[in-house]
């Protein structure tokens, strides 16, 4: 039987942020992630050693399903070598299948799975992007603390203009952070605004 670490898994909301905000999808949330980002939203922060974990089977995650499209995210989904199992174990249902990743980690995935790149190598300098995730990805999410972010990582999104870039203010200090991004967006007008509506909305 095929298992899977689980944080936590919700169905039948809606997709908050990026390209498919607004539209309805189910989430698993995988647990674990070794990057630490000071703001993780799930609180992988400072290692998530006491979040909740459970070993799930495949089919009992299935059962669950609700929604047309699911998001695999964690943590890091990246991490699991069982990762393209479920996918495929998914889309077997005629579902489609995004993941969520800071890009720090890769394995071989079909092209059919929609990759929303999250790049955090700026707050965790040992964990560097796999460069081929700059071209891999359907979109890139970038979370705005200090707006040296897109500094950071010109290069490469110089060189990668034909996917859709969505700047994200962090969500802890959004008072600060979302006037930062506006002023962003003045000067990267073919980037997008990413506002996170389900915490607007306050849904999972």
């Amino acid at each position: 039987m095929l298992e899977i670490p689980v944080h936590e898994t919700f169905q039948s909301t809606i997709q908050g942020e990026g390209y498919w905000v607004g539209t309805p999808v189910d989430f698993i949330r995988l647990a674990g992630c070794p990057v630490r980002c000071p703001w993780c939203d799930t609180g992988y922060g400072d290692g998530g050693m006491n979040l909740p974990r459970k070993v799930r089977s495949f089919d009992s995650l299935i059962a669950e399903l609700r929604s047309p499209r699911v998001v695999i995210s964690g943590g890091e989904p990246l991490i699991y070598a069982q990762l393209p199992q479920l996918i495929q174990t998914i889309e077997a249902t005629v579902r489609t299948v995004a993941i969520e990743t800071s890009g720090s980690f890769w394995q071989d995935i079909p092209n059919s799975v929609w990759v929303t790149f999250s790049p955090k190598h700026h707050v965790s300098p040992n964990y560097p992007v796999i460069p081929l995730i700059w071209k891999r990805a359907n979109e890139i999410k970038i979370v705005i603390e200090t707006g040296s972010e897109l500094e950071f990582y010109a290069e490469y999104l110089e060189l990668n203009d034909q996917i859709p870039v969505f700047l994200q203010p962090e969500w802890n200090q959004r008072d600060r952070t979302l006037p930062l991004v506006l002023e962003l967006l003045k000067k990267f007008p073919h980037y997008r605004l990413s506002v996170q509506i389900h915490k607007w909305l306050q849904v999972p």
